[in-house]
């Protein structure tokens, strides 16, 4: 007989010390696209199938990511009827994974309500924040009705990074995906940061002020001057145009590689 659980509630204090780089990280999708299940395997490791769908728990856990570390704070939503009540993600998140079942269409088509608002948002807001479309329960293969190729194209057409993953089976994969919403943010701040002019050198033959050295003439050779001075002036290249973020989805070989070692239960709170 199976029970209901609820969400995970850990706790651990952090020593004083430097405060750490945050990245808010909102899980957006359907009820039972898995959003729990990928949140409780990414802090602990651990799988847990059924959950009460009525919760809503904010997690954060300490990471390292490209050997930087990271304060990364989870918000494991609980919408009932789709994206309603968006105003407490969508001001607080950095970055948002939008996950669907791809054993469920409807999951799927869920996403794109998702999408659309948090399209909606980001035209009316100065900041963008990454978005990453989460296919979950890969291990679900042989009962797919969303083609891989649908999760790609439903990506870029709203710019996202498009990623597959089991919550059930593969730890590597679901820790990748939170780290690549971590790298998307960092590339975000960066690509937000004040451009510095760059500037180049022309030299530019100056006026016929100065005076001209005559050659002197060899056998009827006619006379030529030149100028002895050049002035320099310098010119300011135009800004770069920003870059549209390019979805790329990472080899079997990258995926399978192996991830660092993690404490089970290591510290992380709720808030």
């Amino acid at each position: 007989m199976s029970s209901m659980f609820g969400k995970p509630r850990v706790s651990g204090d952090r020593p004083p010390q430097s405060p750490l780089p945050e990245c808010n990280v909102a899980i957006l999708g359907c009820r039972g696209a898995g959003k729990s299940a990928l949140t409780v395997k990414f802090l602990t490791k651990r799988f847990i199938s059924e959950y009460d769908p009525n919760l809503e728990d904010t997690y954060a856990s300490e990471e390292v990511v490209d050997q930087q570390p990271v304060l990364l704070k989870v918000m494991d939503t609980a919408d009932q009827d789709g994206p309603r009540n968006c105003e407490r993600y969508l001001c607080w998140a950095s970055a948002f994974l939008i996950v669907y079942s791809i054993d469920d269409r409807k999951s799927f088509e869920g996403c794109q309500r998702y999408l659309e608002v948090l399209a909606l948002h980001a035209r009316g807001s100065q900041h963008h924040c990454p978005m990453l479309l989460l296919g979950n329960k890969l291990d679900m293969e042989q009962y797919r009705q969303v083609p891989s190729a649908e999760g790609m194209s439903l990506a870029s057409r709203f710019g996202c990074l498009f990623h597959e993953v089991s919550a059930c089976q593969d730890f590597t994969g679901v820790q990748h995906v939170f780290h690549e919403a971590v790298r998307a943010v960092r590339r975000q701040a960066e690509w937000n940061l004040p451009i510095r002019p760059l500037f180049i050198t022309e030299e530019h033959p100056c006026p016929p002020v100065a005076t001209p050295v005559a050659l002197p003439t060899h056998h009827g050779l006619a006379t030529c001057t030149f100028n002895t001075l050049s002035t320099v002036n310098y010119k300011e290249i135009p800004s770069v145009a920003q870059a549209k973020l390019v979805t790329v989805k990472s080899s079997r070989a990258q995926s399978k590689r192996k991830a660092p070692t993690l404490t089970l239960l290591k510290g992380f709170k709720i808030f």
